[in-house]
């Protein structure tokens, strides 16, 4: 008796031994993540509550102003404008390229000649910067010789060239539709990952059945793919939210903030107009959008697993 509660003590005495070298082992990327990520978030919320502009850097005087800027940024339309683009150009990307995505890795998932190659050409979207495709569709969206208009034309499903970047009315449009082409890969390789390890007994069980397609993709696919899909929906609304390279690269914000999202606002008003107050203002309340996704899509996770 005395030995086994010896041998019981020792192995407690091991395991917390091993949790202490786990956490000894991750305390320098922790730490590193805090200085990386923590300090510029710390550092944007007290600049929110300064008086900081171009004046008051060179002065070095930053007085603190409460929550005037955040006043400000709230009571302005531009702000608003910016955001409802944001949210637009959000779910009108997601689920373009959830539904696309989706079809593709239910393609790839058959075996048919070409899959291989195909797949890659798809998948090869996904390594390019987000700076050259939005140059890419800028020459691809030109008004004078976009190979858009001219092969539109070509067709004779319009008699003149179009204004996809120029036009208000269709430019958010034509940024959401180079936003869906270099989305979709990344919703291919997650589906296809999850695809990739649905139980095929499930399927053969279903077919003895007399269960179709359809009815396979609607009861047995899509309730088994529930982490998949909310993996790929919660981690694009992020990343499509944050949005600024592609856009910024194809219309900066124009024609006449048509195009205006979150992240280039924030950019123009610190960088334009130099007040960078009121920039760091909206540059927290985006992470607090962000944030708000991110515990969802923790919390969601977490009742799945349990």
């Amino acid at each position: 008796m005395n030995a086994t509660g010896a041998w019981l003590r020792m192995t407690m005495k091991n395991i917390g031994g091993q949790d202490r070298i786990g956490y000894l082992f991750m305390a320098p990327p922790l730490l590193f993540m805090l200085a990386i990520l923590g300090f510029p978030i710390l550092y944007t919320v007290i600049m929110s509550f300064q008086e900081v502009s171009l004046r008051t850097l060179i002065s070095g005087e930053r007085p603190f102003v409460g929550i005037e800027n955040y006043r400000a940024v709230l009571t302005s339309d531009a702000f608003y404008r910016a955001l409802s683009h944001s949210l637009l150009f959000t779910v009108g990307s997601i689920s373009m390229q959830f539904s696309i995505g989706l079809a593709f890795a239910l393609l790839f998932r058959r075996q048919f000649w070409g899959a291989n190659t195909l797949r890659g050409l798809v998948l090869s979207g996904w390594l390019i910067p987000a700076v050259v495709v939005g140059t890419l569709f800028v020459w691809l969206f030109n008004l004078d010789f976009g190979l858009v208009n001219f092969a539109l034309m070509a067709l004779g499903l319009i008699d003149r060239p179009v204004g996809w970047l120029v036009d208000p009315g269709i430019a958010l449009l034509s940024v959401t539709l180079a936003n869906v082409w270099y989305g979709i890969p990344f919703n291919v390789i997650v589906l296809s990952a999850g695809l990739a390890g649905l139980p095929e007994d499930v399927y053969e069980a279903a077919t003895m059945d007399g269960a179709n397609g359809f009815q396979k993709f609607r009861h047995i696919t899509l309730p088994l793919m529930r982490q998949s899909i909310l993996a790929v929906l919660m981690l694009g609304l992020i990343y499509t939210l944050r949005s600024f390279g592609l856009i910024w690269t194809m219309t900066r914000g124009g024609p006449s903030g048509a195009t205006e999202v979150i992240p280039t606002l924030a950019y123009r008003v610190g960088f334009d107009f130099f007040r960078f107050s009121e920039a760091a203002v909206i540059a927290v309340f985006m992470v607090l959008l962000l944030l708000v996704v991110a515990i969802f899509y923790v919390r969601a996770t977490g009742e799945e697993v349990a």
